[in-house]
């Protein structure tokens, strides 16, 4: 399994931010259908609501020829694997895991925002010199 040019970068960007890494990957099996692998799952304990936050985040660098092409796979696999955790692990929440210069090119048009908005994608960015989110689109 090929994995993103950024995806070491997110993973550690999320233990930085006290994420406990879960599964890398996130393997799901559903019936009569190929097999299902989300990148990175992360559990956090949330302190003020004393309960334990579950994500899954499938990471994209947008870094191809066509990041309108990127932008379209990357969508269909969210919501294939969102409606796959529906069923296998609906406590936990699926994010689209991208690098602040795709947020800053493509995702803050305005088409774009509407897209999110139409299909409720969550996103987190990050900004990959740092290593740290920068922004959290639940």
């Amino acid at each position: 399994m090929a994995r993103d040019i950024i995806h070491q970068t997110v993973k550690t960007a999320l233990e930085n931010e006290g994420w406990t890494i879960t599964a890398d990957p996130l393997y799901i099996q559903m019936d009569n259908t190929p097999d299902l692998y989300i990148d990175l799952a992360a559990d956090k304990v949330v302190i003020a609501e004393k309960e334990m936050e579950k994500i899954a985040v499938e990471v994209k660098s947008f870094a191809g020829r066509s990041a309108q092409t990127e932008f379209y796979h990357a969508l269909g696999q969210f919501i294939l694997y969102r409606t796959a955790l529906s069923d296998f692990d609906p406590n936990r929440t699926i994010y689209l895991g991208i690098p602040s210069g795709a947020w800053e090119t493509l995702f803050k048009k305005a088409f774009y925002q509407k897209i999110i908005q139409e299909t409720n994608l969550k996103i987190i960015v990050f900004d990959i010199q740092k290593k740290q989110s920068i922004r959290w689109i639940k």
